[in-house]
This record gives C-alpha cells, sequence and structure tokens, in this order.
C-alpha cells in the first residue's frame, strides 16, 4: 500500500509559496537501486560510482516539483564536465508513459525513473515532495533537502558535492 501520494498532496500545498526548504545535513551511504528509466534503459546507482550524483523526489501534480526542475537541468549542464549526475524519480502512481510525456513537455534532459517501494523505503520516509539528496563521490548522502530549492541555492549544494 503507498500512501506517500497523501502526504505528498498535504506537502506540496503547504510548499505552495516556494517557502524555505527543510534543509537535513544526512550523512551515511547512498542505498543504491536499480530500476529500467523512463527511456527504457536501466538505472543503476551504482553505474556513476565515482560521481557526484543529485537524486530528485517528484511528481506531475507538485508544483514545487515543476519549479524545481529548471533548476536541475541546469546544474546537470554546468557540472556535467565535472561528472555530476541528476537523477528524477517520480513518484506518481500514474504510468511512466504518461510521467514521461509530461517530462518532455517540460523539456526534461536529465535521467528520470519511477521510485519503487524499495527506493522510497530506502531513502526515507519519503513524506513530502521535492525531496532532494545530495551524494558526494565516496556515495555518502551529504544533504537532503525538502521543498523547493531556488537555482542558486541548488547550484551552491551541486559545488559541495564537486570536490574529488
Amino acid at each position: 500500500m503507498r500512501l506517500l501520494p497523501v502526504a505528498c498532496v498535504l506537502a506540496c500545498l503547504s510548499a505552495g509559496s516556494y517557502g524555505a526548504p527543510s534543509v537535513a545535513y544526512a550523512g551515511g551511504a547512498a542505498t543504491p537501486f536499480s530500476i529500467r528509466g523512463l527511456d527504457g534503459k536501466p538505472l543503476r546507482l551504482s553505474d556513476f560510482r565515482g560521481q557526484p550524483v543529485v537524486l530528485d523526489f517528484w511528481a506531475t501534480w507538485c508544483g514545487p516539483c515543476r519549479a524545481n526542475m529548471p533548476h536541475l537541468d541546469a546544474i546537470q549542464e554546468r557540472f556535467h564536465p565535472q561528472g555530476l549526475v541528476v537523477i528524477g524519480l517520480s513518484v506518481d502512481d500514474s504510468s511512466a508513459p504518461s510521467v514521461r510525456r509530461y517530462a518532455q513537455r517540460l523539456g526534461v534532459r536529465f535521467r528520470l525513473g519511477m521510485a519503487d517501494e524499495a527506493i522510497l523505503d530506502g531513502y526515507g520516509p519519503i513524506r513530502s515532495i521535492p525531496t532532494t539528496i545530495f551524494i558526494n563521490r565516496r556515495g555518502e548522502v551529504v544533504r537532503r533537502v525538502v521543498g523547493y530549492i531556488d537555482a542558486e541555492t541548488m547550484e551552491g549544494f551541486a559545488r559541495e558535492i564537486l570536490p574529488r
């Protein structure tokens, strides 16, 4: 049984003003996962070993999630030469093809997949979206942010996980 959508609706409604995100320093190893991406290709965290990863949990019906997308695209483009990878994991109950069409309409360029229960448990509890996880090159969760992240703050958080 999936309770996430009710919690996410409440979180998105309360985050409607795009106020300050809730930021936590996490620590510990990132939970490995292996799923099929929305492009049909395997999407495994282990494929990005040694690279900084930004993992974003989002949904098509979430306004703050939609507002985060351009910032995620921008850091992917800007820091890709330094190895940064952005992965968006949808928590939608709708089908992968409908989520893919939605992302295409938005012009999302980073890798996308559908979050399954194992991923939600591994990175959870994911009670609010967007929830963005910043993972350094050693595979350690450095930061967990719940809520909308403005462009400048997003770039700063991305820079934290870049150093070798």
